[in-house]
């Protein structure tokens, strides 16, 4: 069997992706996530301090839980996904677009038109 000259996973889903590119998507990616962790803890914060019984700390243990698996899922650092990724962060002003500055300008552009939705 001869060997493949087809490009390997991780090559194929690095494609339109330079390496000054992937490091400013990383930074940015890092940013707005820490920003959504610093968010969920001020909220946290908050609700906890008005515990006063066992309902309210089930409330508060749900919201956590759909939270944790928002954050999980949302916060998904693949190149191939990573355009509507940072136009959800966008939308939700996570993340702005001059942190993007860095990325060619038909990214900035695709994000910047998925962030509308």
């Amino acid at each position: 069997m001869e060997p493949s000259n087809a490009p390997k996973p991780s090559q194929a889903s690095d494609a339109g992706w330079s390496e000054a590119e992937r490091i400013v998507a990383r930074c940015a990616f890092d940013r707005a996530q820490q920003r959504a962790i610093r968010s969920l803890v001020e909220t946290v914060q908050v609700h906890s301090s008005g515990l006063d019984s066992v309902e309210s700390v089930w409330v508060l243990h749900d919201y956590l839980s759909t939270q944790r698996y928002a954050i999980e899922g949302r916060f998904d650092f693949r190149l191939e996904g990573l355009l509507i990724v940072f136009a959800g962060l966008v939308r939700d002003e996570l993340l702005s677009l001059d942190e993007l500055e860095g990325l060619d300008a038909v990214k900035l552009a695709k994000i910047a038109a998925l962030s509308k939705f």
